[in-house]
């Protein structure tokens, strides 16, 4: 058999599968370096949606209650009834959606609104009869937000941790005191409310970008509110006025998944 035909038979199929490797390979690294060009998320003017679930953790305390008002009397023997009075709140879970604003590729601005949660206080009271008092009160909690964050690393990486800080209007709507509970139908048989306050958000985290489009937000905030407290006890009392401060040092743990427009 000739050279050429050895060239022929043997070299040219060769030549022919190193080649279409070579194409393959040329190929495959244009789609992987074109993917990783393309994500390009919360850069200067994007709009991301997201949406998930927060849970909300206060970590509660009760002042000094003061009451006026009533009967005589009545006002001595709730300060001593008072006197040491604690209240807890359980943390709950409610669902989240947030709009974040990409100002610059590093600034942005975020609203955040969610589903307002019912919360249940507890309030123990060492010196009454009665220590604990589960379900003293419910309310309906809404904090509303805005915090302006500055995204770590450049648009393009797949990570992009952040630091935020903002402020929430926290408000509470349809709260409840426990009427059947004796100690808190005389201390707010009649009504009950909590002010509605301001109050810094300090925010931290991260935003994993799956791609393009399509990215995962974990973040932690500390929301220190502190709101007066006010029962009007019942009319079997005269109606005593009786406040206090209630503080909720809240930890809000977020997770959502977040679409870029």
């Amino acid at each position: 058999m000739l050279f050429s035909d050895w060239r022929i038979w043997i070299i040219n199929p060769l030549e022919k599968n190193l080649m279409r490797s070579i194409k393959k390979s040329v190929l495959l690294s244009a789609v992987l370096l074109a993917v990783a060009g393309g994500v390009h998320a919360q850069k200067a003017g994007d709009d991301i949606i997201s949406a998930g679930i927060v849970n909300v953790n206060p970590n509660s305390s009760l002042g000094t209650l003061s009451t006026t008002g009533g009967f005589p009397g009545v006002a001595a023997g709730f300060g001593v009834t008072t006197t040491g009075a604690s209240a807890s709140i359980a943390s709950v879970n409610t669902l989240t959606i947030g709009w974040l604003r990409m100002i610059t590729d590093n600034i942005a601005a975020e609203v955040n609104i969610g589903i307002p949660p019912k919360m249940t206080v507890d309030v123990t009271t060492p010196r009454a009869a009665a220590v604990s008092h589960p379900g003293a009160a419910t309310a309906t909690y809404m904090a509303p937000a805005v915090v302006a964050k500055y995204l770590f690393n450049k648009p393009g990486e797949q990570w992009r941790p952040y630091l935020g800080l903002g402020a929430a209007y926290v408000s509470f709507s349809n709260v409840t005191a426990n009427v059947s509970d004796p100690l808190v139908n005389n201390l707010a048989g009649t009504s009950a409310s909590l002010s509605s306050v301001w109050a810094p958000i300090y925010n931290a985290g991260v935003i994993y970008n799956i791609n393009d489009r399509w990215s995962v937000n974990a973040s932690v905030s500390y929301i220190p509110v502190s709101t007066t407290a006010t029962f009007v006890s019942s009319a079997a009392t005269g109606g005593a006025t009786t406040t206090g401060t209630l503080k909720l040092d809240t930890m809000d743990y977020v997770l959502r998944v977040g679409y870029k427009f």
